[in-house]
């Protein structure tokens, strides 16, 4: 198992697809490494790729196969600059089409990121909401693994590779095993938030850039379909898909295989679990697919379903 560091320069990537690999890493080791805001601004206030999500890689993983599945650790995200920024007010797509005549000009808004007090907090509020903070809890908006037959997919949505998901428990310490499409399964990172509520309706949520510390490990055929993630609390599956009904189904789906296959149940007898514990989250209501992640809460039930018991 090997520690890196990896500088990215002047190549960031704003289609995920198969890209030249920028470094090789083996199952085990661990990547201390860099990402760009969502407008290509890094760390030192300077733009630094086109805006879109621009990401940090391809990392090519030795033995990564098609039908193997990579699990990611992000064991630590630390904003390497002091603010970031939201648009406002929220995005039109989620509310009452009634309502939005009535609505100011979407415009831009800076935050003060203080890590030391784990805050973030408007660096222009007005005096009815300057005492207003919210707790600094950092994510990836995008990341994953190239797409199958060789497609180079946007960074503005998402798939079953992953891709621009922005999902709020996507943070340190939450492993998240993707479906490996091509050798090497070739894994992006990057549009780092330091808050965001569920759904991403403002269209954003408090974009800056990050220092990144992730790890890899290789499980061999897996076959999964669609991403699954092992929170503290919780294990679930994402998907991604337009109308918001078909992201709910693909997730459902993806769970059910799972507790069928960890549990060693049959459909009906997996269905009595779903249909009393499943909870849903709307990870994602603003990209052009939405992202929807289903929930199982971790019991001594569900203790086979861990992803982390398959390394």
């Amino acid at each position: 198992m090997a520690r890196h560091h990896f500088v990215p320069t002047a190549r960031f990537e704003i289609e995920i697809g198969t890209d030249s690999l920028v470094l090789e890493i083996a199952s085990g080791d661990s990547v201390i490494t860099t990402t760009l805001d969502a407008a290509g601004f890094g760390g030192d206030g300077e733009q630094h790729a086109p805006r879109g999500n621009p990401m940090t890689g391809p990392f090519f993983v030795t033995g990564a196969e098609p039908g193997d599945a990579l699990l990611v650790t992000i064991e630590r995200m630390t904003p390497n600059r002091k603010t970031g920024w939201t648009y406002s007010p929220l995005a039109p797509g989620v509310l009452d089409p009634s309502v939005l005549a009535e609505l100011p000009k979407r415009e831009r808004y800076e935050w003060a990121i203080d890590a030391e007090a784990g805050t973030v907090k408007l660096l222009e509020p007005t005096d009815r909401i300057k005492d207003w903070s919210f707790p600094l809890a950092p994510m990836l908006g995008c990341f994953g693994v190239a797409p199958e037959r060789g497609h180079a997919i946007s960074t503005a949505t998402s798939g079953a590779y992953g891709g621009n998901m922005d999902y709020r428990l996507f943070g340190p310490g939450a492993p998240t095993a993707f479906p490996v499409f091509v050798d090497g399964a070739l894994f992006f990172l990057g549009d780092g938030h330091a808050c965001q509520g569920d759904g991403e309706i403002a269209g954003t949520g408090v974009e800056t850039s990050f220092e990144v510390e992730f790890s890899v490990k290789l499980v061999k055929r897996l076959g999964l379909r669609w991403p699954r993630c092992e929170t503290e609390t919780d294990l679930l599956a994402i998907a991604a898909g337009r109308p918001l009904d078909q992201p709910l189904q693909f997730a459902t789906t993806e769970l059910l295989r799972s507790v069928g296959e960890d549990l060693g149940v049959n459909p009906v007898e997996a269905s009595h679990l779903l249909g009393q514990a499943v909870r849903y989250d709307i990870a994602n209501v603003f990209n052009p697919a939405y992202c929807v992640a289903a929930r199982l809460a971790k019991t001594e039930l569900t203790r086979p379903m861990s992803l982390l018991a398959r390394t």
